[in-house]
This record gives C-alpha cells, sequence and structure tokens, in this order.
C-alpha cells in the first residue's frame, strides 16, 4: 500500500527532515526515516543545534564536550568541530540516496553562523570553511538572503560550493536570489569548474508569513480581513514558485542549463503549522508541485505520514488565486513589503539568539568538563 509520503514523492516533492542530533544518528534513527518515512535529506539551523547539544536528557554530546575541553578546545571551536561531525555523519547516511538521484537529494545543510548575516566577506570565508571541514559532496552551505548575503552566494557558487539560501520571505528577494545563483554558476564555468555538480536550493518561509500577517488582520479586525487569515503564506509560497517558472524558462537560465547547470529547486520552509486552527498538515498538502523540497520538522512529517491527502500538484492551478489575495490583503491594509522585512531581520535575530545561546551551552559544558 502506498503512503501519504510516497504519494508525495511521487509527485515530485523532495521530503527533507528539519532536525539533526547526535543521538538519531547514533540511533539509526535517521537511516529508518529515510526508510520508512521517504525523507531523503536534512536541514539544520542554529536552533536546531542548540535544542540537541542543550538537551539534558541527550548524553551523546558529553563525551565529544570533554575530549574538546581537555583539548583546550574554546566555545566556537567545540561547535564547530560537533556539528560539522554531525553533518557530516549525517551525509554519510544519506550518500546512497545521492548517488541514486544523481546528487539532487541526499543532501545536509549545515548553516554560517548567524551573527555574519550582515558581512558578506566573513559569509564567504566560513562558507568555505564549512564546506572544507565537513568534505563531504552532498553538503549544502546555508546562507541568508540578506542584502549582505546575495554577494556571498553568487561568490560561494563560483567556488564549486553547492549552497541552500535560507530566510527568503518576499517575492523580490527571491527574484534577487535567482539572480544571484545564476550569476554565482556562471563564474563558476569560468572559474573551470563543473556546473553539473554545483547545486542549490532556495528556502522560502511559509508558516511564519501567516504568524505575522494574521496578526495584522486581527487587528484590522474587519470581516473581510478576517476571512483573509490563514491565506498570506500558500499564497507567497505558490507566486513563488510562478516566479521560479518563470525566471528559469528566461534565456540566461535556459543558456546555463544547456551548458549542464542544475536548476535552483524552490524548498518550502518554517512548514510545521502554528496556528491550531488550521489543519496540521496545510503546508503539505497545499505545496505539492514537482522539482520541490519541504523541509520538515518530526511532528509535521509524523502528521503527514498518518492522515496527510496529495491529490497532486496543488500550486501550478492556484496563481491566479494567489495573485487575488495578494490584492485582497493589500485592499485590507497588510503592508507585504514591511511583513517580509519585519519576518527577514526577526529571523536573523531569533537566529542570532539561539546561536549565542549555543554558545553559553558549550561555554558551560566545557568548564564542567574542565
Amino acid at each position: 500500500m502506498s503512503t501519504p509520503t510516497a504519494d508525495l514523492s511521487a509527485a515530485g516533492v523532495s521530503i527533507w527532515l528539519d532536525d539533526l542530533s547526535r543521538s538519531r544518528i547514533d540511533s539509526g534513527n535517521l537511516a529508518e526515516l529515510i526508510q520508512k518515512r521517504d525523507v531523503v535529506g536534512v536541514t539544520t539551523n542554529p536552533s536546531i543545534f542548540q535544542a540537541a547539544i542543550g538537551n539534558k536528557n541527550d548524553d551523546s554530546y558529553d563525551a565529544p564536550l570533554v575530549a574538546l575541553a581537555q583539548n583546550g578546545a574554546d566555545v566556537d571551536t567545540a561547535i564547530f568541530e560537533i556539528t560539522t561531525t554531525d553533518v557530516r555523519d549525517a551525509a554519510d547516511i544519506f550518500r546512497p540516496v545521492f548517488d541514486e538521484t544523481d546528487g539532487v537529494d541526499g543532501r545536509v545543510s549545515i548553516e554560517v553562523s548567524p551573527d555574519l548575516a550582515h558581512d558578506t566577506e566573513a559569509t564567504i570565508a566560513q562558507a568555505k570553511e564549512l564546506w572544507a571541514k565537513v568534505d563531504r559532496p552532498n553538503t549544502l552551505i546555508k546562507i541568508p538572503a540578506t542584502l549582505a548575503g546575495l554577494p556571498a552566494i553568487s561568490a560561494v557558487l563560483a567556488e564549486g560550493i553547492s549552497v541552500n539560501v535560507t530566510l527568503i520571505f518576499s517575492l523580490e528577494r527571491y527574484a534577487a536570489v535567482i539572480d544571484a545563483y545564476l550569476t554565482g554558476i556562471r563564474e563558476a564555468a569560468a572559474n573551470g569548474h563543473d556546473i553539473a555538480t554545483i547545486h542549490s536550493v532556495a528556502s522560502f518561509f511559509v508558516s511564519r508569513v501567516d504568524t505575522e500577517v494574521d496578526k495584522r488582520l486581527d487587528a484590522i479586525g474587519t470581516p473581510a480581513a478576517t476571512a483573509l487569515k490563514g491565506k498570506a503564506g500558500l499564497a507567497n509560497a505558490r507566486l513563488a514558485y510562478e516566479l521560479f517558472e518563470k525566471t528559469f524558462a528566461e534565456p540566461r537560465a535556459v543558456e546555463l542549463i544547456a551548458a549542464g547547470a542544475t536548476v535552483q529547486r524552490p524548498l518550502w520552509a518554517s512548514t510545521g503549522v502554528k496556528d491550531p486552527a488550521l489543519p496540521d498538515t496545510l503546508y503539505v498538502t497545499e505545496l505539492v508541485a514537482p522539482g520541490t523540497v519541504n523541509t520538515m520538522p518530526e511532528k509535521t512529517l509524523e502528521a503527514t505520514f498518518d492522515h496527510g491527502v496529495i491529490t497532486g500538484d496543488t500550486v501550478t492551478g492556484a496563481y491566479a488565486d494567489a495573485h487575488r489575495t495578494f490584492d485582497e490583503l493589500a485592499a485590507a491594509g497588510v503592508d507585504l513589503v514591511d511583513v517580509t522585512q519585519v519576518l527577514e531581520d526577526e529571523g536573523v535575530e531569533k537566529f542570532i539568539v539561539s546561536w549565542h545561546d549555543l554558545q553559553a551551552t558549550v561555554r558551560d559544558a566545557l568548564d564542567a568538563a574542565r
């Protein structure tokens, strides 16, 4: 019998898990999710590593932290060693998937420090350092789509490094991300790299858009505003896919693809439903489109496996409705430009806070070990 996750995969959506920990790797859980839940990749971020390393019920990091303390490692060195080890080990587990899909899936992402989100040169330097340290072809280096991140994306791709562009909220910024990708691939070709081996995804955040927009709709309080709740995130993502289809059909993209370049796939991120009034699989079942990735927390993955109903493509036929939703939001008084800027600023800040919490956790562990 087919399962909803198998149906989702058959519809052209790659299922990635938005989580990673040493215990998940060591217990065999990650390998089991590949076999039983059709998971073909993993994404990580500072919040995920903070939750994993700071989990007092998980002792799998104790021994590595003791060893690092004995070797005199400082906090940032310890974090770098632990996170790159986890990503390397996860990449090894996914290597068969990577080989079977010719490098499309079987990918594991690791993010540059969020403290560098507004520093182009430091982002480029750390991206190279992470790529060299993990030393696996199925790694993706996550770079945020801040204004400083855009030239870093191009520069890192130009070095032959595969990139996961994260924290995309607006269509305007997504267009700039695609441009940065095409620029980077063109430069990589000029630098003599095999562009067929360079992959990228563009992580477009979904649920956070609804959270911010719905808060504003509640403040407006009219019946027309209330009727729009829970619609902005899907509309935004669907219009992103429309932009993706349009841009990668343009001559500059077609020319690179003909020369061997891969398409930068849209990735739906922040797909855990935060509003209990909405279906818990909303950002999975309503964002089914060929050639996309949906990275989901385990709770959403299990909900999809248990009762998700996959009805095929739910994106490309909904463009007109999505444009209408945007028009109605504007008419109701929602400034989507402001919404997406607030979300980008908050997204960077949240990861910075998680990063600093992680530093504090590791510092305490190193002190205790010493």
